[in-house]
């Protein structure tokens, strides 16, 4: 039997209604600073005996100056390179041999490290992570290598991959360069500059960004707390603080007009397009309604882009929408869809109809079941978090660094939750209009 769309409307406020009794539980944080600026967030949990150490240095892209950039994505693979204690990869091969597993990773706003291994073996990890900043061994031979592992890199994901070039450079055009350098260039960085660096360049970087005083250490999972900060006093607590870093400055405008561009891609076979669209901070209040109108528009099959363009009219082969796909920032951020032509349908057809289904719910708006569909996968999202180690270490490092306070971790999901259909339709006539907006048109290699 269907049921009418106000008796389903119904049924789904319900539900949110009810949504509060299985709220997660409160996370209780201890946080505290050393005398020499290292700041430490302790999660203890004991549902199961693993244990996560996270590191975050305030330090990206975003730092990086004119003639030296890539130096913070760099500084992800210089930092196994071994130390006066450890020699080349063995920090990742002692955690290994202990049954963990470790990795990093680089935005424009932060750099991170992480290891997750068996609690018994707390003492190693921190260990591993104090060793390394205390004294990283940076070589020609080391920054040669880095620099090749770099390259590699972007070979893979940038320039043999179709449509990544533009979405990672040519998106970069929407920044301005002059008066927000930070987010106005590649998160990989100049080729070109990194063959330039020597290895003073990258001790004065290691020196002046890889100091206890500009990292957020974050420990989740099965321990004591009383031996955890022994541990975090022995190891880190020598480590001399340095200057605080200079501040970034971004002056980027919103809705300072339409632009375009076209690409040519040699690896795409389909022309595709990319609407972007500038958005806040992650920290503005307008941030949660806009991850969830991303995630109505363009995230997964029932989406409204996937539903129009590549099931009704078979326009797109695909589309999505990606809210910040190079991480959370403290300044401006971005909102894309990105539709591929289906064989034989003409680019400008795709845009039409892209751009239509963005640009519209600033009229007509989202269903309330829209909404809820939405919510309740933010939801589930932030429920499975909670269930593992380094994911709530990552949890409570977003909501320390973007939030403004570890214990935002705890209200987070709450933005979600007061979120209307309304204040959807708000932020869509906000940001995503022509004036505010790149439109980047990419078509296949002629051969």
């Amino acid at each position: 039997m269907r049921c009418s769309s106000a008796v389903l409307a119904a049924a789904f406020a319900l539900a949110a209604a009810g949504a509060g009794a299985q709220d997660p539980a409160r996370i209780k944080i201890d946080s505290y600073a050393l005398p020499n600026g290292l700041r430490v967030q302790l999660v203890e949990d004991h549902s199961s005996q693993v244990v996560a150490v996270d590191l975050w240095y305030d330090v990206g892209a975003r730092n990086e100056v004119a003639g030296h950039t890539g130096f913070a994505h760099l500084f992800e693979h210089m930092m196994f390179q071994g130390s006066k204690n450890l020699k080349k990869v063995e920090h990742s091969s002692l955690i290994e041999r202990a049954g963990g597993r470790d990795n990093a990773s680089t935005q424009y706003d932060v750099t991170n490290y992480f290891e997750f291994l068996p609690s018994n073996r707390l003492n190693l990890a921190l260990w591993l992570e104090a060793e390394r900043m205390r004294g990283l061994n940076v070589t020609p031979e080391g920054l040669k290598n880095q620099v090749e592992a770099v390259k590699e890199e972007r070979r893979l994901r940038v320039d043999n991959q179709p449509y990544s070039k533009a979405i990672w450079e040519g998106t970069l055009l929407a920044f301005d360069s002059k008066n927000c350098f930070g987010y106005g260039h590649s998160l990989i960085g100049s080729m070109a500059e990194l063959d330039a660096a020597k290895v003073e360049d990258v001790q004065a970087f290691f020196k002046m960004y890889y100091a206890p005083n500009n990292v957020t250490l974050t420990v989740v999972g099965d321990f004591n707390p009383a031996e955890a900060r022994k541990f975090i006093e022995e190891y880190f607590g020598g480590i001399p603080r340095q200057p605080a870093p200079p501040p970034v400055v971004c002056d980027q405008k919103l809705h300072t007009g339409a632009m375009r561009q076209q690409m040519t891609d040699d690896k795409a076979t389909l022309p595709a397009v990319i609407a972007l669209y500038h958005v806040p901070s992650t920290s503005s209040a307008d941030l949660p309604a806009l991850e969830l109108l991303s995630t109505i528009l363009g995230s997964g099959e029932s989406s409204r882009l996937n539903k129009v363009l590549a099931r009704d009219t078979k326009a797109a082969l695909a589309a999505q929408t990606l809210l910040n796909p190079f991480g959370p920032r403290r300044g401006p951020g971005m909102l894309i869809g990105l539709a591929i032509a289906n064989q034989g349908v003409g680019v400008d057809s795709v845009e039409k109809l892209l751009t239509r289904e963005i640009t519209q719910v600033a009229q007509t708006g989202v269903t309330t079941e829209e909404l809820t569909k939405a919510k309740n996968q933010y939801r589930a999202g932030k429920m499975e978090e909670r269930q593992r180690a380094f994911a709530l270490a990552e949890a409570v490092q977003f909501a320390n660094t973007y939030l403004g306070s570890p214990d935002a971790v705890n209200t987070d999901l709450e933005r979600y939750a007061k979120v209307t259909v309304d204040d959807i339709k708000r932020v869509a006539a906000s940001y995503l209009t022509a004036d505010n907006s790149l439109t980047i048109t990419i078509v296949p290699e002629k051969k």
